[in-house]
């Protein structure tokens, strides 16, 4: 009995090496998967987004987190001021702003 165990355990030393190999290769391989299909596009969108924050300006038409369009009165360091109908304005984050109206005219 003791026999069987062992020869189905193996040699000693020969396949053992190998078998560690191919884990930390797999982990490498996921991890890589993951920075490729998660992690780099979501950092492109969050630099992308900060880039338009910093471009913000007044007289800008935009969309909101919340859907709210609207033209840009005033933009301070974290606020930002909209108007989103004749004297009807509004002060939201300015993170909150997601991107600039594609069907308003400038």
């Amino acid at each position: 009995m003791a026999s069987t165990v062992y020869a189905m355990a193996g040699q000693p030393g020969q396949a053992g090496s190998a078998q560690g190999y191919e884990g930390i290769i797999m982990l490498v391989i996921m991890f890589a998967i993951f920075y490729f299909l998660l992690i780099r596009p979501q950092q492109k969108r969050a630099k992308e987004h900060r880039k338009l924050l910093d471009s913000l300006k007044a007289g800008d038409q935009v969309i909101t987190a919340g859907g709210i369009h609207g033209r840009i009165v005033t933009v301070q360091e974290q606020v930002v001021t909209l108007e989103v109908d004749k004297g009807v304005k509004i002060r939201l984050s300015r993170a909150s702003v997601t991107g600039i109206d594609p069907t308003a005219a400038s």
